[in-house]
């Protein structure tokens, strides 16, 4: 059944790209069409309806901007019409986020619509499929962004680029057999965490059809908007000290564990204690990913280099001990694959490789930026070095997207620019067995030291955060950034 919709999918594609020739370029006509909607600013934007993952491929969330604290989805699917309740959240613009959790989902086509108070939503579409192989769209460093004096459509644009990007993305998988069931995004959603900037990220139709992933980036935390916009499964009970806006969360999608990580945040034990758990939790997992914002490996950006070194520190032992086989991550815009790590260095060289089996460590891949690309040269008219442990770079100013492919034993990565639309990357991971070549072991003295001292910076930092959100006009508790709520 599977194999047919997607052969019926990719059908279809090529009749849409078919039906554009001859006419005014694809681009052009999509680019005016996205300014004619983005320029009407309805209340269908303004509601910013978003579809999150479940704890697994039977439940989706979905989210909207209600003006009523009251709501319900209406889904409906082949089995009938149901109602499911929303919670709502209250918003610091008067208004509320509602969330309503859809459970029981089995393989088939749905459609369902988003009513509170007088709002009733456009009808949206997805579809769950058989995850016994999956697609994963990764990208990071959207910067859907309201920031820039100098171009008053700014979050327009970025935004413009993000669904393109997307479109992109939808197709490739089409044209390679296949089709997208996940995006993923590693922080930096927005540009200054402005509510704004999520109603402009929400704006493609995709943003409602697949459930979106996200990891919390320095830039969304200048803001409380990423707070009130996502919902998550499997919320980090463990993080004491966590941040105002976000927390680690985790989430299955067939026999992939993804652990969503807040590198922010720098309080490294509740961190360990919810990796821990997860792991626990999902023993049948063949394959754990790891997804967070701070870029650790790549190199690149000289003035990263020490905080780069303590996050390496930190974060590689607790990759190492549960065995986490991808870690994902963007911040400093710049491509890069790393070779296989372990205990903190390389120990298994993919420079020239496009298959690995059974790695014995992690391998990190940081994306391009969607926006704010990076530049090509330093302000010397140098081109930035990269990271010792980097296996492969990628140093062209072009967006860049990835799609992760799971069947079986195999994990395939494949990299694309957008504008040439060519693949530029490409690696095979084999992983017999859920262990694979990972070998385990405890973290070291010195680093479980490290960790308690990262408490007390975490509790400096949710300070200063605390005096920006009071200075912005939020009525945020210092007790919540210092233990939470």
């Amino acid at each position: 059944m599977k194999t047919m919709k997607k052969s019926i999918s990719i059908l279809l594609a090529l009749l849409m790209l078919i039906s554009c020739f001859g006419t005014a370029s694809a681009a052009d006509v999509t680019e005016q069409q996205w300014n004619d909607s983005w320029n009407a600013q309805d209340s269908e934007y303004l509601a910013a309806v978003t579809m999150f993952p479940g704890s697994d491929e039977s439940e989706r969330y979905v989210a909207w901007y209600s003006e009523s604290a009251d709501g319900y989805v209406e889904l409906t699917s082949s089995k009938g019409t149901e109602k499911i309740a929303a919670a709502a959240n209250a918003a610091p613009e008067g208004d509320y986020r509602l969330s309503a959790l859809i459970t029981g989902l089995t393989e088939g086509s749905y459609s369902y619509r988003c009513v509170s108070g007088d709002y009733t939503s456009e009808t949206y579409e997805f579809t769950v499929e058989n995850y016994d192989s999956f697609t994963a769209l990764y990208v990071s460093d959207i910067h859907s962004s309201n920031n820039d004096e100098s171009n008053a459509n700014r979050l327009r644009d970025t935004n413009y680029n993000y669904n393109r990007m997307l479109e992109k993305a939808k197709e490739k998988a089409l044209s390679k057999g296949t089709t997208l069931d996940l995006i993923v995004s590693g922080g930096d959603q927005a540009g200054e965490g402005l509510r704004c900037e999520f109603e402009g990220l929400s704006s493609p139709e995709m943003m409602k059809e697949y459930p979106f992933a996200i990891a919390v980036g320095n830039h969304d935390r200048k803001s409380v908007g990423y707070k009130y916009y996502t919902a998550v499964p499997n919320e980090s009970e463990t993080m004491n000290f966590k941040s105002y806006i976000g927390n680690d969360y985790w989430f299955r999608q067939g026999n992939a564990l993804f652990l969503m990580l807040d590198s922010c945040n720098t309080s490294m034990p509740g961190h360990y204690l919810f990796m821990k758990k997860a792991v626990k939790e999902n023993p049948d997992a063949k394959w754990i990913i790891a997804v967070m914002h701070h870029d650790m490996f790549g190199g690149r950006e000289e003035w990263l280099y020490s905080e780069n070194a303590l996050l390496r520190l930190l974060w590689t032992p607790l990759f190492d001990e549960f065995g986490v086989d991808l870690c994902l991550y963007g911040h400093s815009h710049y491509y890069s694959v790393s070779n296989v790590i372990y205990d903190n260095k390389t120990v298994q060289g993919l420079a020239g490789a496009s298959k690995i089996k059974n790695p014995e460590g992690t391998i990190y891949l940081s994306s391009g930026a969607i926006n704010n690309l990076a530049p090509l040269l330093t302000d010397e008219g140098e081109i930035p070095p990269i990271g010792e442990n980097a296996a492969f770079t990628f140093l062209e100013e072009e967006i860049i997207y990835n799609l992760l492919d799971f069947s079986g034993d195999s994990l395939t990565i494949k990299s694309y620019t957008v504008d040439s639309d060519e693949e530029f990357y490409s690696l095979e991971i084999e992983k017999t067995g859920n262990q694979g070549g990972h070998q385990l072991r405890n973290s070291k003295p010195l680093v479980k030291l490290l960790f308690w001292v990262t408490r007390i910076v975490n509790v400096i930092n949710n300070i200063d955060m605390y005096n920006r959100y009071k200075e912005q006009g939020f009525d945020v508790s210092l007790k919540e950034g210092l233990i939470g709520s």
